[in-house]
């Protein structure tokens, strides 16, 4: 249904904590699914975060820049794949972002299709989540943000964060309004950790609050250096029940900017309104047929059997050969997503993200 892209700044204010309490809480219903793509030029944080260094680092974002070169960015997306779901259904996935900066070089070109191939999975039931860290919406990675659903901007309320994150909303409105397909798609995701409220940041920055997380370093501690996410009071904290709200208004911001971005479909015409009777008795009289045996009358035939019949009684002529019937085609499906990396390759024995956590 929806991409959408959450963009951090200076001073930490937590994109990647509030991506992930998004994948974690975000509303799916039976057979959808939905991704986290970890953008960050900077490096992926999931890894030696919340997985607790548990994967090793062989998926991940580095191995498509080889594989778009080669053609199989499509295929080999679904190789990289890291099951993040509580119940390890494969509902809620991760694909882990660059272990090291200086890889983000080889990305640049393929940025453009990666977005193409993200955006292709939503007839397929995906909705994507797209952290693009402290600089993912700026230089070779812009069209990410540019062509995103939704820009959800994650900043801090206090004094040093509203700073740091004006002139970043300034050089976004900027960009999307001239390359994307409008500024209307930033929205604020705030931390309530100072004194400013949410109505007033929104009103001063003109940008659309979509929530506002609960400074919580607790719990926001289990997704951004590890835990139990199965905990009941995890799944009940005041910063999951208000990432749902959150998922909630993005929803609603995606469905509201498709119906203006849609083509307008020009009105039907209405039946014709009958000639008022006013007018109708002044209106000229119609005129009189012109008889058969008029000379200027035209000699009647009558018409064929078949529109395609030139004459009647006269086959229309068929072609030569039939016409080729051609197969349908077959639609490729993806494949599953890649188990847990680092485990046997027996089913029976593979170990989901979910069940490592309980064990513990």
């Amino acid at each position: 249904m929806a991409v959408v892209a959450v963009v951090g700044g200076p001073g930490a204010p937590g994109a990647t904590t509030s991506a992930l309490a998004l994948l974690l809480a975000w509303p799916l219903q039976p057979g959808r699914r939905i991704l986290l793509v970890e953008c960050d030029p900077d490096g992926g944080a999931v890894l030696a975060g919340a997985l607790e260094g548990r994967v090793e680092a062989v998926y991940g974002l580095r191995n498509l820049a080889v594989a778009d070169r080669r053609g199989l960015l499509a295929q080999t997306l679904w190789e990289q794949l890291i099951d993040l779901s509580p119940e390890g259904n494969g509902e809620r996935l991760l694909l882990p972002g660059l272990t090291d900066p200086a890889q983000a070089p080889g990305l640049a070109y393929t940025w453009e299709p990666l977005m193409e191939t993200l955006h292709g999975l939503e007839p397929q039931g995906y909705d994507v989540i797209l952290d693009l860290g402290r600089s993912g919406a700026a230089g070779p990675g812009a069209v990410l943000a540019r062509r995103a659903d939704v820009v959800a901007v994650a900043l801090r309320s206090t004094l040093r964060g509203l700073s740091a994150v004006r002139p970043r909303l300034a050089a976004l409105r900027d960009d999307l309004e001239a390359a994307g397909t409008g500024s209307d798609a930033l929205g604020l995701l705030m931390v309530a950790e100072g004194p400013y409220p949410v109505a007033e940041v929104s009103r001063q920055f003109g940008v659309p609050a979509l929530g506002l997380l609960p400074y919580a370093p607790r719990t926001a501690r289990v997704l951004s250096d590890g835990g139990d996410t199965t905990d009941r009071r995890f799944v009940r904290s005041e910063l999951m029940r208000t990432a749902r709200s959150a998922a909630d208004q993005i929803q609603l911001l995606v469905r509201r900017r498709r119906q203006r971005l849609a083509p307008a479909v020009p009105p039907a015409a209405g039946p014709v309104a009958p000639v008022p009777q006013v007018f109708a008795e002044h209106a000229p009289p119609a005129p009189a047929p012109i008889p058969d045996s008029h000379p200027l009358a035209y000699p009647q035939y009558p018409a064929p059997a078949d529109p395609r019949q030139p004459y009647p009684g006269q086959p229309y002529p068929q072609p030569p050969h039939p016409e080729p019937q051609y197969p349908a085609p077959q639609v490729p499906q993806p494949a599953a997503p890649a188990p847990f990396p680092g485990q046997p390759p027996h089913p029976q024995q593979q170990i989901t993200y979910g069940e490592v956590l309980r064990a513990r």
